[in-house]
């Protein structure tokens, strides 16, 4: 086995975004990167901006390639230092006419594919005593609409992580969740490219009962990103996970969510008013 004396860790959904930035980071900062990617092109684009990041191919849909990632890592170093579950996806849309394929989706990658992945790898995690980082977000927290399938699935990595992080605590394994607000990163673009395609494939009541209600959810999703924090604030708190002595159970990052809290505070009623006439003045 070939060893590594610097600290290691591995990040899915590494090909863009917050894991693409992380990976680039964490590199320069002195880790020796697995790099989780689907396509070989988006290994090379990591390649060419930071040196020690490992990309292997891992779609987290794929038990074979978690598989394969799992002998690969175990290849290389004696052990995990940490483990990022960033890998995820946005699907939006009126759950009354969401097809059963696309919440399922959403669920396989961000709930079932971060557990397959984090079950895998947990003998590695304890040679080391690695943390394992969950990427979960604000929507997590607070519920939206037209957000239902990616909120639910946060909410269920929320309590997976809650109840891991009970279970590993006689092994020394942190369990840490880094929960952003609004981020730059290409996931805008993508997600309202993925809501036309699921709009496409949906009963033509779909336009008719929710059609203006979710072209105003999409330009306040617009707004959104354009007053989005940079990526650097959350690869700087990923960096603090990883290497504070004591680091936080849960890390709060980016733009929006305090507003988006405080309005969780509020009687329920009230908050739906709020959250949907907010959303329909658009």
């Amino acid at each position: 086995m070939s060893q590594t004396s610097k600290r290691s860790v591995l990040i899915t959904g590494a090909s863009t975004g917050i894991g693409a930035a992380c990976a680039i980071e964490l590199s320069k900062k002195g880790f020796s990167v697995f790099a989780g990617v689907r396509k070989t092109q988006d290994g090379e684009a990591l390649l060419a901006q930071a040196k020690d990041i490992i990309p292997i191919i891992l779609d987290v849909e794929k038990p074979d390639q978690i598989s394969d990632a799992v002998r690969t890592v175990q290849s290389k170093c004696d052990g995990l230092d940490g483990l990022v579950n960033n890998a995820g996806i946005v699907v939006a849309g009126p759950l009354e006419y969401l097809p059963p394929e696309d919440l399922k989706r959403q669920f396989n990658i961000n709930v079932f594919g971060l557990m397959e992945v984090t079950q895998k790898f947990l003998p590695l995690l304890r040679l080391k005593k690695g943390r394992i980082i969950n990427m979960s977000s604000v929507s997590g927290l607070s519920s939206a609409p037209f957000l239902g399938p990616y909120c639910s699935s946060k909410f269920a990595v929320e309590a997976l992580s809650d109840a891991l992080r009970l279970e590993l605590l006689p092994f020394g394994i942190e369990v840490i969740l880094i929960e952003p607000g609004s981020i730059k990163t290409p996931i805008w673009d993508k997600t309202a490219e993925d809501s036309e395609q699921i709009l496409k494939r949906m009963s033509p009541l779909a336009e008719q009962h929710y059609g203006k209600a979710f072209a105003a959810m999409r330009k306040l999703a617009n707004k959104l990103r354009d007053t989005a924090a940079p990526v650097s604030e959350v690869t700087r708190v990923v960096e603090h996970a990883l290497t504070a002595p004591t680091p936080c159970v849960r890390y709060k990052v980016g733009s929006g969510y305090r507003i988006q809290l405080l309005i969780e505070k509020l009687p329920t009623r009230l908050r739906d008013r709020i959250l949907y006439n907010g959303m329909l003045s658009q």
